[in-house]
């Protein structure tokens, strides 16, 4: 009797190790695995996702409040669910355009990144790794990443087509502005070295006549001809600076009396002498002061390929978007919960 069972036991174990190499058990264990989400004739497993999102939902489980963690985990999954459903179509898109990715333009574009960021493998490795990654889940991603750009570089970026006329009314938008009831459209620049009773000055100098001695040095470069703006940006230390010391259009009666002084006196184009303020030294340049006026704040010709570079990614970005919504409108789509 023991024998028998033995032999049955046996014959048991022989039959399942079968059944383990066959497609019918692989099946089964998608099943055991639990399948989230079916994607035409692809199935997502539950572990899938955990792979691919283990780094994101560590970070979760470390950082967020206890009694947060598992809706928390719980909105992170259906994202990470979500990119991986993206991607599935992306991968079934590239097969039908026949688009591929060699592993020679995976280590390439790899190479790359460790060039620009100036690391090691090793480094990246550990990088990886402290993300709860490893660099084979890092070239899968750069895989997609490529074939996504070659998909896009097939289906939209090759029928993208910014016209002149479209920088053209950007530029209009954007670089003009029209003056009306006479005001007057400054830009300003202002070297502090005193913080006065206001949350808005980002910064302060040591001394007066350190503020005094740089606003003398960027007020010769602005005279020599040196653009405005982008001084402005480097060394203006109140807020404008962000603008490139664009403020707007003042009436006169809106403006403090040192501005006024300043600025009445000026001709359109003309920069300001630097006049001493509670705080500091500003100098003003005058774009415009004349009714109805359009006032161009900076040269077509400087901006143009710059603007041709942001309504290219607009339209891009735009495009990509439909591109995706009507492959997923055509395809079957089933989260299972």
């Amino acid at each position: 009797m023991s024998k028998l069972l033995t032999l049955r036991t046996l014959f048991a174990y022989l039959i399942l190790t079968i059944a383990i190499s066959s497609p019918q058990l692989s099946w089964a264990a998608q099943l055991i695995d639990r399948v989230v989400a079916v994607v035409n004739d692809q199935v997502i497993t539950m572990s899938e996702v955990n792979d691919a999102g283990k780094g994101y939902f560590k970070k979760i489980t470390d950082q967020a409040p206890p009694a947060q963690v598992e809706d928390a985990l719980s909105r992170a999954r259906e994202e990470v669910l979500g990119t991986l459903i993206d991607k599935t179509l992306i991968t079934q898109e590239a097969e039908k355009q026949n688009v591929s990715v060699s592993d020679a333009e995976i280590q390439a574009a790899t190479q790359q990144m460790l060039d620009n960021n100036k690391i090691t493998i090793e480094m990246l490795r550990t990088q990886l790794e402290q993300m709860g990654m490893d660099l084979i889940s890092y070239q899968d991603t750069l895989r997609n990443q490529i074939l996504q750009s070659k998909l896009v570089n097939y289906e939209i970026r090759s029928k993208l087509i910014i016209t002149e006329d479209m920088i053209l009314d950007y530029y209009d938008t954007n670089y003009t502005k029209h003056i009306s009831n006479g005001g007057y459209y400054l830009m300003q620049m202002g070297f502090i070295w005193s913080q006065p009773d206001s949350e808005s000055v980002s910064k302060t100098n040591a001394t007066k006549e350190d503020a005094r001695k740089r606003a003398n040095r960027v007020h010769a470069l602005v005279v020599g001809g040196q653009d405005f703006r982008t001084l402005a940006q480097k060394f203006s230390d109140l807020p404008s600076a962000a603008d490139g010391g664009d403020i707007g259009v003042f009436q006169e009666d809106d403006m403090a009396p040192y501005m006024q002084d300043a600025i009445l006196k000026l001709s359109p184009g003309a920069i300001s002498d630097i006049i001493e303020t509670p705080s500091g030294f500003q100098f003003f340049k005058l774009l415009s002061s004349q009714d109805g006026e359009i006032v161009v704040q900076t040269s077509f010709e400087s901006v143009k390929e710059e603007i041709r570079a942001q309504l290219y990614e607009q339209q891009l970005k735009q495009q990509f978007d439909e591109w995706v919504k009507n492959i997923k409108e055509n395809a079957y789509i089933k989260r299972v919960y």
